[in-house]
């Protein structure tokens, strides 16, 4: 078992004793449910050591809530990371969000943007991966009862700063274990949580996330993210297969 599966497993197990209260009824862990698929794209792709993590706030409903993979749009985790394992069910599913693994329809645009900037950049999922990574900073979905999502930061303060410490524990372990010496927060939230528990060790910077709810990525959100990445000096692979 390698050391991400390990954490992986752990950040899992440590997550399941939090309970949370209104707005939040249903949450969904797709660390657990769609283990076999997330664990498959750690092993593939999460050999160290890697220079840069691209660090999301927690899986899309279309996304990584159904493949287990973040920014996972079923198209690009299939095709182009090569990444497909059976998905199970939640024990309590919202009618609104089934989880259908990778028979889900529905496109995860965050996730096509991000991954498909990727794949324009290095036609090669490897060439990326070389010295990149990509994980979220939490691994759980929270909906209230309309379907509607909850980020982390709309938890109440108690419920926010328990799952904080297990999250920033293990995002402490994965960079350490991976040797990253640049993290880029996909998104404000991403980079404060990055701040908060590694600014002294590691380089911090963000992009704009690709959501579609945000009216800057709309209007081209890979040239904004590449002037970003440049800006910030990150140090990405050399384009090209």
């Amino acid at each position: 078992m390698s050391p991400l599966v390990e954490q992986s497993r752990a950040l899992h197990a440590a997550l399941l004793s939090l309970h949370f209260s209104s707005p939040v009824c249903h949450v969904y862990r797709p660390l657990g449910y769609a283990r076999a698929p997330h664990e498959r794209y750690l092993e593939r792709w999460g050999s160290g050591p890697k220079r840069v993590l691209f660090l999301g706030m927690n899986p899309g409903p279309f996304g990584m809530a159904q493949t287990g993979v973040p920014f996972g749009e079923v198209s690009f985790v299939r095709d182009y990371l090569g990444v497909q394992a059976a998905v199970k069910r939640p024990a309590q599913q919202h009618p609104a969000r089934p989880i259908e693994g990778f028979e889900c329809r529905r496109s995860e645009v965050s996730g096509a943007r991000f991954w498909g900037w990727v794949q324009a950049r290095w036609a090669e999922p490897a060439r990326f991966f070389s010295t990149c990574f990509v994980a979220n900073y939490c691994p759980l979905v929270f909906m209230e009862a309309s379907g509607r999502n909850v980020t982390p930061d709309q938890l109440s303060r108690a419920e926010r700063q328990a799952l904080y410490e297990r999250c920033d524990g293990a995002l402490e372990r994965l960079v350490s274990t991976l040797g990253v010496s640049h993290v880029v927060g996909i998104g404000g939230f991403a980079e404060r949580r990055a701040q908060a528990v590694l600014a002294e060790r590691v380089s911090v910077s963000s992009v704009l996330h690709p959501s579609p709810a945000s009216p800057l990525a709309n209007r081209g959100w890979s040239a904004r993210a590449e002037a970003q990445l440049a800006a910030a000096g990150v140090p990405l692979p050399a384009y090209g297969p």
